[in-house]
């Protein structure tokens, strides 16, 4: 009888896991099919219509559709720069769309570059004759940069403009170290290779300073510039009122001074929009989001059979997985090797557009995309897009490339690889623990984090340092054309801006991602193609099937913790799936 109860009791248990396993399936299929419903009727835009662009949450080159933003407490929005740029462009072209509302937040973020690159694409709507309207209870910093060249700048009367400037705060963690007892084995090439100096240093090196001060300076210089002129003010009058502390000042001040055209409620701007559409009634201002113009077809958009391939490479590089729908944050050998490959093996694709944004990461992987560009090469022209950061690997794999462009404010460079490696021999010591070796060979334990390293060891794993960075040497000197010497003299890991890498011949001219494609057309022989994204995205549901219910567990984890102790979390995990040697930017 007992073991009847108990087969019942299992019975019963098995069929409720079962049935919410079952429910839990079903809830993401019925997702998955509604989501791609949603997607499949086209949006048709109305008279008097106005495409609202919020600038809102973080900015990437590409993201993936997500039904499930929100659900575990995730409430950071994702934009795609893509969609923003396709979005101007189809509003231009559009006679029912008679203007662009951008809606300002203090919450926006996104690279200088990407930045730069939205405000060539409405240079390029104004010429439609069409206006430009932007409002913010608060501005950002790059919000106001983006809104500056509209028509006309709205802010609420209680409302600031954060135009403060640029600033670089690393942390450094050596002091924290001691008092833990914790030593990091420090391996590096390059006088400029400042990745290793919050684990060696208490303070910036002097030749850090001067890296960060040049490029950090030469990327707010082109801010300044462009501001002053949309706002027809002088660049050392706009830096004197900011550094008077325009974040605090009066909106009344902020309107005498230029920087804003009028002072109105939310409530008001709507109103504002009706008269400028010469409208009796709010109701006919028609509204459409960046999401709605994703369905809207480009007019007279003709499809060809050569194509030219747009290749985004976003994020770090490394084997790691990122998790659910993170898809395009990594840059992994796994992927790029088989994507370039299959760029190179597709007829119908005559160029590529190899779209990097990324501050480098490990050095291995790096080197496996860098050949895969290299062959590449041989069969078809491939030019480099470098978005907000290229650098350290960033530049690795892009520096092979036929033809590389940059934006001013691009940060690339870095040629320089380190290591790091650490000993708990004194934390070991304070918490009472020992450890002790048998091994077969001199090298068998080399990497034991117990122990400090021994003098042949470091020897060895410095040498093995100097070799990778005469390999990048090579590679960016057999790229550039240049001899390796002029390389070395630019590279030792110091960081340039775009404007700067193109004066010192590691880039070879300055344009947004559609200047990169009108070169690479120009290189493959074409007048008339078809652009096409890669790699190409997954549906819903194929993302959804690949990825694990850690991650899931991840996004939960991202819910319950503030944004600082989430990237805290980050930071330790990615440290932990890194390769020992690593081609990657200063500091993060």
């Amino acid at each position: 009888m007992k073991n009847f109860i108990k087969m019942v009791f299992a019975s019963a248990i098995g069929v409720c896991i079962a049935s919410i396993v079952l429910s839990f399936i079903s809830f993401f299929m019925f997702l998955a099919i509604f989501a791609g419903t949603s997607r499949s009727k086209a949006f048709t835009p109305e008279k008097n219509t106005v495409l609202k662009i919020e600038l809102n949450g973080v900015l990437n080159d590409r993201v993936l559709d997500n039904p499930f933003a929100g659900m575990f407490g995730d409430e950071v929005q994702e934009q795609s720069l893509t969609d923003v740029l396709d979005a101007i462009k189809k509003a231009k072209e559009n006679d029912n769309i008679k203007g662009i509302y951008i809606k300002s937040t203090m919450t926006f973020s996104a690279g200088v570059s990407s930045l730069e690159t939205i405000r060539e694409a409405l240079k390029d709507f104004k010429e439609s004759g069409k206006f430009i309207v932007t409002y913010g209870d608060n501005y950002s910093q790059g919000c106001y940069y983006v809104s500056a060249l509209a028509d006309k700048v709205l802010l609420n009367p209680l409302g600031m403009v954060d135009l403060h400037g640029m600033a670089a705060t690393p942390m450094f963690y050596k002091g924290l170290l001691d008092k833990l007892g914790v030593k990091m084995e420090i391996f590096k090439v390059g006088t400029f290779k400042s990745a290793v100096e919050p684990f060696m240093l208490d303070k910036m090196s002097d030749a850090n300073r001067e890296q960060v001060t040049s490029y950090m300076g030469n990327i707010w210089e082109n801010i300044t510039k462009d501001i002053a002129a949309d706002r027809q003010l002088d660049v050392n009058g706009l830096n004197a009122l900011i550094d008077e502390g325009l974040l605090f000042s009066n909106p009344q001040k902020v309107q005498e001074v230029g920087m804003v055209d009028s002072l109105l409620y939310a409530p008001e701007v709507e109103e504002y929009l009706k008269n400028l559409l010469d409208l009796k009634d709010l109701k006919d201002v028609k509204i459409a989001s960046v999401a709605d113009l994703k369905s809207l077809p480009f007019k007279d958009k003709k499809e060809y059979s050569e194509k030219i391939a747009v290749l985004f490479a976003e994020g770090e590089i490394t084997t790691a997985s990122t998790g659910f729908f993170q898809a395009n944050t990594i840059i992994s050998d796994e992927e790029y090797v088989k994507e370039l490959r299959k760029l190179k093996d597709n007829e119908d694709i005559k160029a590529v557009v190899f779209r990097v944004n990324s501050p480098g990461g490990s050095g291995y992987i790096s080197e496996q995309i860098w050949r895969e560009v290299v062959e590449l090469k041989k069969v078809k022209p491939i030019v480099v897009s470098m978005g907000d950061v290229a650098a350290s690997g960033g530049y690795y794999i892009s520096c092979a490339a036929d033809w590389i462009v940059a934006e001013p404010t691009t940060i690339t460079g870095s040629i320089g690889v380190f290591g790091m490696f650490p000993n708990f021999e004194g934390l070991y010591g304070k918490v009472g623990l020992t450890s002790d070796v048998v091994k077969t060979n001199t090298f068998a334990d080399l990497g034991d984090p117990s122990r400090q390293m021994r003098p042949d060891e470091k020897v060895l794993i410095q040498k093995y340092i100097e070799e990778f960075y005469d390999i990048f040497l090579n590679r960016c000197a057999d790229g550039r054309k240049m001899t390796k010497a002029a390389i070395d003299s630019i590279g030792q890991g110091r960081v340039w801006s775009g404007e700067q890498a193109l004066a010192i011949g590691l880039v070879d001219e300055l344009g947004t991602l559609d200047r990169a494609i009108a070169v690479a057309a120009d290189r493959a022989g074409l007048k008339n193609y078809t652009k096409v994204n890669y790699p190409e995205p997954k549906s819903f549901w194929e993302a959804f099937m690949e990825e694990s219910m850690g991650s899931i567990k991840m996004r939960i984890t991202k819910g319950l913790l503030d944004d600082v102790e989430f990237r805290h979390l980050m930071m330790v995990r990615n440290i932990k799936q890194q390769d020992k040697i690593q081609a990657r930017l200063p500091f993060e």
